[in-house]
């Protein structure tokens, strides 16, 4: 792996700093690129200031919840906890100081103050990550907030890195940010819906309300789908809205998981139950290539586009 050499604005030689900052953003690739093939996918198709940055965010999430789904077989819960927090208050440092030793964190913060994102919206996503490790099963209210903070403030997360050079960032924001919660929210869903089985059988937990993953009904199935379908028309009239060389990637990571919601629909809930929803990789490409086809405009938007 070659780290990019970069230079100071003033012409002279990269101070020896940028040199792990761009190792940083390796790691933070490296990240996308292991765990999530449809948002490595996604990312790739952003203009490349963007894509790392949101390489950068998306990484400290997925290290956040590798902490709470996957612990070493001799971790405690307190262990646990006490990496959580280990990490939450390294990221809290980073943000003040603008490095860390920790290469996924320092690639995060850097990201972070470039773009604006500060702990209101990364206090709910650790305060999330944190409720994984005691809530066994949610309340509507628990619900609400626990996806807000793991998946919507995500979502806010990324409209700050889009709009990071934006001139009227502000009122940009405002604009964006409800659609993007609600795409958030409706990854996050599907989600739950994919996993039904395995987090109720390997992690002890239940998120969506009103669902038996022993014996899950058609009803309760078609009312979570219904609620994801919504989430997702919503999200998709906000992205033509959003800056250009962000659009296309937006519009594939939302029409992949329209796709997982279609396939979700016409699978039985018990057999759902037991194996992961997927969609093949000709597929997400096919997908890729109509959003890009489109220049990022979803096939339900109908919100005019704008620079």
């Amino acid at each position: 792996m070659t780290a990019t050499v970069r230079h100071s604005p003033d012409g002279d030689a990269a101070r020896p700093y940028h040199h792990y900052d761009d190792v940083a953003d390796q790691s933070a690739a490296l990240v996308i690129r292991s765990y999530s093939s449809s948002f490595g996918l996604a990312s790739r198709l952003l203009a490349k200031g963007v894509r790392q940055d949101v390489r950068n965010i998306y990484a400290l999430v997925r290290v956040a919840d590798e902490i709470v789904d996957a612990p070493r077989p001799e971790q405690t819960q307190a262990q646990r906890r006490s990496a959580l927090d280990s990490l939450e208050s390294e990221v809290a440092t980073a943000l003040q100081t603008g490095s860390s030793s920790n290469l996924v964190v320092h690639a995060f913060a850097r990201t972070a103050r470039r773009s604006g994102i500060d702990t209101a919206l990364v206090t709910p996503f650790f305060a999330s990550m944190r409720a994984d490790l005691d809530c066994q099963q949610h309340s509507e209210a628990s619900l609400t907030e626990y996806i807000y903070g793991s998946a919507e403030v995500v979502g806010l997360m990324c409209v700050h890195a889009f709009l990071a050079d934006h001139p009227h960032r502000k009122a940009r924001y405002d604009q964006l940010a409800p659609g993007a919660r609600r795409l958030g929210a409706a990854f996050q869903k599907v989600n739950f819906l994919r996993d039904l089985g395995e987090d109720s059988g390997q992690l002890g937990r239940r998120y969506l309300i009103g669902i038996d993953p022993d014996k899950p009904s058609a009803d309760a199935w078609r009312y979570w789908l219904d609620d994801i379908d919504t989430d997702l028309a919503v999200a998709a009239k906000a992205i033509p809205l959003l800056p250009n060389g962000t659009r296309v990637a937006v519009c594939t990571a939302h029409d992949i998981f329209a796709d997982l919601s279609r396939r979700l629909r016409s699978t039985p809930p018990e057999i759902a139950c037991r194996t992961r929803i997927r969609v093949p990789g000709p597929d997400k490409a096919r997908i890729a290539a109509g959003a890009a086809l489109r220049r990022g405009q979803p096939r339900t938007a109908t919100a005019k586009s704008v620079s």
